[in-house]
């Protein structure tokens, strides 16, 4: 019965993944093989990639207050950890919006570089 209790209790916490933001940095960069680069990040979230949209186009520049969707003007809570505790704490949410997101700015899905360098970028940011 323990060891029941014991596997249920795992498969519902690897559901929710909670994490902070140098975890997915260490896993985007794959364990260190991807050095993350703060300029390039910061790049690739102010500039279009061929699409009408950059990243800062609904989070703004730099992503420290509340952004605005493009087409809904939906708000958007500020990207930077600093300025927003709850960013970046849900792998799962995190991979949802790169997914999303990504397609918007770049017509594809992020490459772990791309996801790395933006990640470091907003958390370099402070208050």
């Amino acid at each position: 019965m323990k060891l029941i209790a014991l596997l249920i209790g795992l498969a519902m916490s690897s559901c929710v993944m909670a994490t902070d933001v140098n975890s997915l940095i260490n896993k985007y960069s794959q364990n260190g093989k991807i050095a993350p680069s703060i300029k390039n990040g910061e790049s690739f979230f102010n500039n279009k990639h061929g699409k009408d949209w950059s990243c800062a186009t609904c989070h703004g520049t730099p992503p420290t207050s509340i952004g605005k969707h493009a087409v809904t003007d939906k708000p958007i809570q500020p990207m930077a950890p600093a300025l927003n505790p709850e960013r970046l704490t849900d792998e799962a949410k995190v991979e949802k919006w790169f997914r999303r997101n990504c397609n918007d700015v770049v017509g594809r899905e992020c490459t772990d570089s791309e996801k790395v360098d933006v990640l470091a970028y907003l958390n370099s940011i402070k208050k």
